[in-house]
Formats: C-alpha cells, structure tokens, sequence
C-alpha cells in the first residue's frame, strides 16, 4: 500500500509554528495571572534549595519557589509587552497616516519627531519618562510606548506616500473625495498588515525594555515578581553558587523574546504573497 505524504509548504510550516508560540504564550499568560501572591510565600525550611523534582527551578534565599515566581513574572512581562506594542502601534498609525494626508508642516513636524525621539537612547529615554509618569507599571508602560513607535512610523509613513500616487487615489480626488476619506478607506486598509506585523515585532523589544529598567530600579516596584526583580535581586547571590536564581528566569525571558519574534517573522511569511506558497 503506497503511503502518501502531506507536502507543507511555507504558508502551512508558518501557521504550525504561530498556533504553537500562540498556545504557549497563552498558557504562560493564564498560569501566571491565575497564581496569587499568597502562594510566593517564605518557607525558611527550605532556603537556598538547587533545582530538583520537588522544586524545578530551586529555590531563593527564603525559601520561595523559582518557577512559580518565573511564571509570574513571564505572565506580568507578556501582559506589559502587548499593552506597550498595541499603544506603540496606535501611535505609529496614527502619526504615519496623518503625516503624508496633511503634508506640509504637519509631515514636516511628525519627521521631526521621530528623529528626536531616535537621536535619544531607548533606555535613557524610558527611566526618564517613566520617573516623569510617577514609575511603577504605568511609568514602564507609558515610557517604553513612548518610544517604541518611531521605526514603525517611518515604516506606514513610507507606505502611505507610495499609496498617494497611486490611480485610485488620484480618482478619489478628482471625485472630490476628502482626505479623511481617502486616510480611511484608501490608507488604513493597506497598512494594516504593516500594523499588524509592526505590534509583534514591537512586542519583544518591550518585555526586554521592561525587564532591563526595571533590572536598574526603574521599572516596577520591588515587591512585584516581575522578571527584572528577580534579576536584579539574585545578583547579590550568584557569588555563593547559586547560579538557578538568574539563569531559569533570563533563559525564559529570552525564549518568549524569541518566541515572539519568530511568530512575527512567520506572520510576515504569511502575508507576503511571494512566500506565503513556496515549497
């Protein structure tokens, strides 16, 4: 009996690979928002434990469990990565649209903004928005949002001034369309993917952001189990050999990161009509 196999292609291999990041990052999502604080709590007998089948991650210098508190910190990371990319993506839309429409000054001063906000650094740029927005998570939201929307501007701002000279465009004006209309039913439409790809590539640039503020003491407060917290406090012990304290809760950070761009980059696949049905 001759067996047949199912050929996949670069469209189908792209949505296995966004199906199984997107279970994942859910699953991190509602593990972490479903643990209440109550259950990090001290237990002195079992301070300083290596990882092990009863803890799988170790255990801190009071006894908390390292993977309940990693999960926590993943789910609180992931939920500020989306809030920050969405808020980044709403600006960019915002101002790459309105930029070419209006023209003139007003592109003129959108342009202007987006290369003062580039000629700053990023993390610079982050404490000193998130110490003017009163820090903890609305300053880290606040600031990495405000800083993440340039590169995707520049992005919509560029698509939209190609659409400009399009024909349908031009018969849209001659019809006396306005330019809210043309903005709207001729320019969103065709960013769209733009935006969509944009929001989850934005996506791990702010949990990195996120976690290295608040690794400075800049982020979130102390008493949140966010990822920088437990970074910034298993510091002072890595020199007493406990290495688990930083290393399971880094490798996870950097494997969401990765996670996610690769879901981005498979979206991207998708859309693109020149790889989306290759072989």
């Amino acid at each position: 009996m001759k067996l047949f196999r199912l050929q996949k292609g670069t469209r189908e291999r792209a949505i296995a690979r966004i199906v199984l990041f997107l279970v994942i990052l859910t699953a991190v999502m509602i593990a972490g928002s479903h643990i209440p604080l109550d259950s990090i709590y001290v237990d002195l007998e079992n301070i300083n434990h290596p990882p092990g089948l009863t803890h799988l991650f170790g255990t801190d210098w009071v006894g908390r469990d390292m993977l309940t508190r990693t999960v926590k910190g993943l789910s609180l990371s992931i939920w500020v990565g989306i809030i920050c990319s969405l808020s980044s993506t709403v600006i960019a839309a915002v101002f790459g649209i309105l930029g070419p429409t209006l023209g003139g000054k007003a592109d003129a001063v959108i342009s202007w903004l987006v290369d003062l906000t580039l000629s700053v650094p990023h993390t610079i740029l982050i404490i000193l928005v998130s110490i003017a927005c009163g820090g903890g998570f609305k300053g880290i939201v606040v600031g990495v949002a405000a800083t993440h929307w340039t590169s995707l501007t520049r992005i919509i701002r560029a698509e939209v001034i190609r659409i400009h000279t399009s024909e349908y465009v031009m018969i849209s004006k001659r019809f006396g369309k306005s330019r809210r209309f043309i903005a709207l039913h001729h320019m969103v439409p065709h960013v769209v993917p733009q935006m969509v790809v944009g929001t989850i590539l934005v996506f791990p640039h702010a949990i990195l952001h996120e976690a290295s503020i608040t690794f400075l003491g800049f982020g979130l407060p102390p008493h949140e189990p966010a990822i920088g917290v437990i970074l910034s406090e298993s510091m002072k012990y890595l020199t007493s050999g406990q290495w688990w304290l930083a290393f399971f809760p880094g490798v996870c950070l950097i494997c969401v990161s990765i996670m996610v761009s690769a879901l981005g980059k498979s979206l991207e696949q998708i859309m693109d009509p020149v790889t989306a049905y290759k072989k």
